[in-house]
C-alpha cells in the first residue's frame, strides 16, 4: 500500500500557484489550500478570488480563507487534519506555534530571497529597488519569528535590468517550485542538512508604504528606474510632474550626462521625454499615467498634456 504524504498549502498571489500545482503533480496529497479572503480589486471594487484559490478550485482542492489564521476555526480544521507538511508560499500571515507544531514532519516556507537578506513581505521589490544583480529562493523551516527559520536549500536567480516585480515573481515561482520538490524528500526522510541564518547579515524588506511610492529624482537615474520596475505593476511608482500626480509605468536609463538640476527637462521631442536625475544622469520616461487618466505611451502624452513642457523647465521638485 502506497501512503501519500499529506500537505496543507498556504499561499495567496500568483507566486504560489506553480508551487501548489507542482505538489499535486508530484503525488503529494493536498488536503486544503489556505489563502486570503476574496478582496475588492480595481476602480469598480469587483470581488476577486486570489490566484491560489482559483488554482485550488481548478484542482478540486478544498479552500480555507481565514481573515486571521491565529485562533480561527480554519486553524482548528488544519490541526484536526494532522498533515505531514505545511507548505507556505507568500501566504501573508504569521502562523502560530500551535499550528506549526501540529504537523507530523515539518512546516516549510518558499521565500523569494537569498536569506538572511530580505526577510519580510516585499523581498522581490527591495532586491530590484536596491539595484541588486541577483535574488533567489530560500526553502526554510518555519518558525514564529518572521523568515528566521533554518535554511534547507537556496538557489540564486539573476535580475536583469529590464526585470520588474511581475517578471521576477514569475521566474522565482518556477525556481521555488522546483527547489521545493527537490528538497521535500530530504525533509521527509530526515537527510536534509539545515543551515542557521547569520543574524549579522539580516536585512528586512517590509511591505511598501504609500509614502515610499514617490520617486526621488535626486538619486541617480539607475535607482529611479529600479524603483519604477520594483513597484510595477503594483502599487506603481509616481512623481508630481508639472504639479500633477503622475504614475510612471516605464522608464529607461539614458547613456548621457547633464548639468541640469534633477527633475529638469533635458530633451523633448514628439516621441521622447528625458529628465535630469541625480549625479548628472538622465532618465527617459516611456509610459506614464496622469491622475484620472488612462495609461499612455510617452508619444501620446507629449501630443496631449505634455505639449506644454519645455526644455530647461524644472517639472519635478
Amino acid at each position: 500500500m502506497i501512503v501519500l504524504t499529506t500537505v496543507v498549502f498556504m499561499g495567496t498571489p500568483s507566486f504560489g500557484v506553480p508551487v501548489l500545482k507542482g505538489l499535486v503533480d508530484h503525488g503529494y496529497q493536498v488536503l486544503a489550500a489556505v489563502t486570503q479572503p476574496d478582496r475588492p480589486v480595481g476602480r469598480k471594487h469587483k470581488i476577486q478570488k486570489s490566484p491560489v484559490k482559483q488554482q485550488a478550485e481548478a484542482l478540486e482542492i478544498p479552500v480555507l480563507q481565514p481573515e486571521k489564521i491565529s485562533g480561527s476555526d480554519e486553524m482548528k480544521q488544519i490541526i484536526e487534519m494532522q498533515p505531514d507538511l505545511i507548505v507556505t508560499a507568500a501566504f501573508g500571515q504569521f502562523l502560530p506555534d500551535k499550528l506549526l507544531n501540529a504537523v507530523k514532519v515539518a512546516a516549510v516556507n518558499v521565500h523569494g530571497s537569498l536569506l538572511p537578506k530580505y526577510r519580510g513581505g516585499a523581498p522581490v521589490q527591495y532586491a530590484i529597488m536596491n539595484g541588486d544583480k541577483e535574488t533567489g529562493i530560500s526553502i526554510i523551516y518555519m518558525v514564529k519569528k518572521m523568515d528566521a527559520g533554518d535554511i534547507l536549500a537556496q538557489q540564486a536567480v539573476p535580475i536583469e535590468n529590464t526585470d520588474d516585480t511581475a517578471s521576477m515573481f514569475e521566474k522565482l515561482s518556477l525556481v521555488g517550485r522546483d527547489l521545493l520538490l527537490k528538497t521535500l524528500p530530504k525533509v521527509i526522510d530526515g537527510t536534509v542538512e539545515p543551515v542557521k541564518q547569520n543574524p549579522e547579515k539580516v536585512v528586512f524588506s517590509p511591505n511598501i508604504k504609500p509614502e515610499e511610492e514617490e520617486l526621488d529624482f535626486s538619486k541617480p537615474a539607475f535607482l529611479v528606474d529600479a524603483k519604477v520596475r520594483a513597484l510595477r505593476p503594483d502599487p506603481t511608482a509616481y512623481t508630481v510632474l508639472n504639479g500633477k500626480r503622475t504614475k510612471i509605468w516605464q522608464s529607461a536609463v539614458v547613456d548621457e550626462t547633464t548639468t541640469a538640476a534633477p527633475g529638469t527637462v533635458v530633451e523633448k521631442t514628439k516621441h521622447a521625454l528625458k529628465l535630469a536625475a541625480g549625479s548628472g544622469t538622465v532618465l527617459a520616461i516611456l509610459a506614464l499615467q496622469p491622475a484620472g487618466k488612462p495609461r499612455q505611451a510617452i508619444t501620446d502624452y507629449l501630443n496631449g498634456a505634455g505639449q506644454a513642457l519645455k526644455v530647461g523647465q524644472k517639472v519635478i521638485n
